[in-house]
Formats: structure tokens, C-alpha cells, sequence
């Protein structure tokens, strides 16, 4: 069975910083893209990073480049978002998926098949 349990969102001043994870098990994690997509009140999920099987490729949305970083830990079955300089318009929930697709196909939802429960992130002004 196909687990991914998101950990470490909450509440943070705008400015400030969290960093979520996401431990998967139950597939081959080094097989999969990894990506994190968050969805706001009243607004559809949207991309927010995504990384390659071997970690070696990263991309994120330009709303988040230069703030956020994606990474993954084969070792631990875990990917990261390290979120710096939190605006409030970073407010969302916040999943991780897995996708078994080209790493070209990354920005796209549909492709994802398997996701996490999400976690809120809330960032006050």
C-alpha cells in the first residue's frame, strides 16, 4: 500500500520559514518524479516544484524560484520544500506526489498518481 505523509506545515509571520517533508512508502521511490503542488481557498491546486528520479533536475513555479528549494533523500524515501521568505500569498495546503511520467510532463497534476494528505501552511502578515 502507497503511503505519503506530509509533515511540518503550520503558522509563520511573512518572512520566515518551514520546512515540509514527505516520507513515502510502499513504492519504489527512486522511480518516481516528486512533486509539490499546494491549493489555496476558493483556487485550483497549482505546481509548485517538482524534482527528477535522481534528483538532479529541479524546477519550480515562478511564483516560489529563488525562495523555495526541492530535494530528496533516496536514503530516507523523503522528499523536502525548504520555503524561505514566506509571503501570505503562500497561504495553501500543501501535497506531495509521485509520478511515473517523462520528467518533462512534471507541471501537470493529471500526471501525478499518487498524493499525500496535505499539510496547511498559513503565513501571516
Amino acid at each position: 500500500q502507497v503511503q505519503l505523509v506530509e509533515s511540518g506545515g503550520g503558522l509563520v509571520q511573512a518572512g520566515g520559514s518551514l520546512r515540509l517533508s514527505c516520507a513515502a512508502s510502499g513504492l519504489a521511490f527512486s522511480s518516481y518524479i516528486l512533486g509539490w503542488f499546494r491549493q489555496a481557498p476558493g483556487k485550483e491546486r497549482e505546481f509548485v516544484a517538482a524534482i527528477s528520479r535522481n534528483g538532479g533536475l529541479t524546477s519550480y513555479a515562478d511564483s516560489v524560484k529563488g525562495r523555495f528549494t526541492i530535494s530528496r533523500d533516496l536514503s530516507k524515501n523523503t522528499v523536502y520544500l525548504q520555503m524561505n521568505s514566506l509571503k501570505p500569498e503562500d497561504t495553501a495546503v500543501y501535497y506531495c506526489a509521485t509520478a511515473d511520467v517523462p520528467y518533462v510532463k512534471r507541471f501537470n497534476s493529471d500526471n501525478y498518481n499518487y498524493w499525500g494528505q496535505g499539510t496547511q501552511v498559513t503565513v501571516s502578515s
